[in-house]
């Protein structure tokens, strides 16, 4: 999965060079992600926008690891993605990365503390006994520590989607990524989830997120737009 040097040579803390996504099909390879270039800032509030099939859900995917690029180059503060094996990629993504998914992801046997706690757990990222503190403490930053010993199934979507973005920053990650954060949400409960947003950001957080509402891309800091798999404004 070679490409361009300047990828790795680049002062910002996310590099796309060339990078492309082929997934099988019985019709044969169907291209998702056709060449993107893409660098982002440290602290940089990101959209990626465009309609149902664009390609930025594959490219919030290809970004954390969960799926690898079939070529080109990803370099994330210095660590060359591409050519990580998955254990190192996950690894990796444990540390630095937070992802908040559309359908929450949220385990339905346990309480809503102990789905934080398991984040950290899987890291090792922080002594045991200052996990449960620090998931309540993350439950109030989201404004829902008075249910931390409910399971999922006793809450709301808009409060289960509050805990998967308390659960992403479990292990303090640099980085959050969102792919369709808000999609299931009404627009009262995704406006306090974008707040949120804004406020890991001013806390120095970089933050990319999929969507293909307008006007919730205008609450980011930079929005780039997505077509047939290529980028086609910015």
């Amino acid at each position: 999965m070679s490409g361009s040097n300047g990828c790795k040579q680049s002062e910002q803390l996310i590099s796309l060079c060339d990078l492309r996504k082929d997934y099988s099909t019985a019709a044969g390879p169907f291209p998702a992600l056709k060449g993107i270039d893409l660098s982002v800032k440290r602290g940089e509030f990101l959209t990626i926008i465009g309609k149902s099939g664009a390609g930025k859900s594959t490219m919030i995917n290809v970004i954390s690891g969960i799926d690898r690029p079939t070529s080109g180059e990803i370099v994330i503060d210095g660590a060359t993605l591409h050519t990580l094996t998955e254990d190192q990629v996950a690894r990796w993504r444990g540390e630095n990365m937070g992802v908040v998914f559309q359908f929450f992801q949220l385990l339905p046997s346990l309480n809503l503390i102990e789905n934080i706690t398991i984040a950290m757990d899987f890291r090792n990222t922080y002594p045991l006994k200052e996990r449960k503190e620090r998931a309540l403490h993350l439950l109030e930053q989201v404004d829902i520590a008075e249910h931390a010993y409910k399971t999922p199934a006793k809450i709301s979507g808009g409060q289960q989607q509050r805990v998967a973005v308390a659960r992403a920053l479990a292990n303090d990650p640099q980085i959050i990524l969102a792919d369709e954060p808000t999609g299931n949400l009404d627009s009262r409960t995704a406006e306090g989830i974008l707040d949120l947003f804004e406020q890991f950001v001013d806390q120095g957080k970089t933050l990319l997120m999929a969507t293909h509402d307008k006007e919730i891309a205008a609450r980011s800091t930079r929005t780039v737009t997505i077509a047939d798999g290529r980028i086609v404004d910015d």
